[in-house]
């Protein structure tokens, strides 16, 4: 029997505010499991920027661990990004959520001029050097214009989020609810997601529609 592919999910925390889109991470743990791969959960061990009552809308004045929060949607079956290594793993994901632009790179306060953390970077770099694809949702696509500082991707047709991808050197394309966007060079997949006022089904759909995309990636 062939093993299934193993793809690292990496989450930024829990709650769209403040981490990790529940949504948008729960439909793409499913679409891996559904389309015949296996899943394991990685976020950093560092500090939350910022803590969101997700009831008001209100920051709160208290401190949360990101890998501590991320573990909440992984049922604690989750491991420090540090501890990542990419000879273990065929793909690579990242969902979105506030905390992607805040927790994974610092894109949400600092746009174009902003900073990745550094096992996220680590990370991503391992995986490019390997020929081996990532795959990004929602605003996670800033993540990776960042570190590669090029390639194909979306994040739906919004211009001003398009036009900082495009400054950190990216090549923005606009795509629809559920759509991806495939850089077959670069090997990485992004999808628009929760950039888009969208029901959890097409929301269903564009993490099945990337994860299909990356599966493809794998077996080329």
């Amino acid at each position: 029997m062939t093993e299934k592919p193993r793809i690292a999910v990496v989450l930024s925390g829990c709650g769209v505010n403040d981490g990790s889109e529940i949504h948008e991470a729960v439909l793409t743990l499913l679409a891996i499991d559904r389309n015949g791969a296996q899943y394991q959960c990685f976020a950093p061990n560092i500090a939350q920027r910022d803590v969101i009552d997700h009831l008001r809308g209100q920051a709160m004045a208290e401190q949360r661990n990101v890998l501590v929060e991320s573990a909440r949607i992984a049922r604690g079956n989750i491991r420090d990004l540090a501890d990542f290594d990419a000879h273990d793993f065929a793909g690579l994901v990242f969902p979105g959520g506030f905390g992607a632009a805040k927790n994974l790179v610092s894109f949400a306060a600092d746009g174009p001029d902003c900073t990745v953390e550094p096992n996220v970077a680590k990370a991503i770099h391992a995986m490019q050097g390997q020929g081996k694809p990532v795959g990004a949702l929602c605003i996670a696509p800033a993540i990776l214009a960042k570190v590669l500082g090029k390639g194909e991707m979306t994040i739906g047709n919004d211009k001003g989020t398009a036009a900082a991808l495009e400054a950190m050197g990216a090549k923005h394309r606009d795509a629809a609810r559920g759509e991806v966007v495939v850089d077959p060079v670069l090997r990485i997949v992004t999808t628009p997601c929760y950039m888009y006022d969208s029901a959890i089904s097409q929301i269903a759909d564009g993490a099945d529609n990337l994860v299909k995309a990356l599966l493809a990636l794998i077996r080329t």
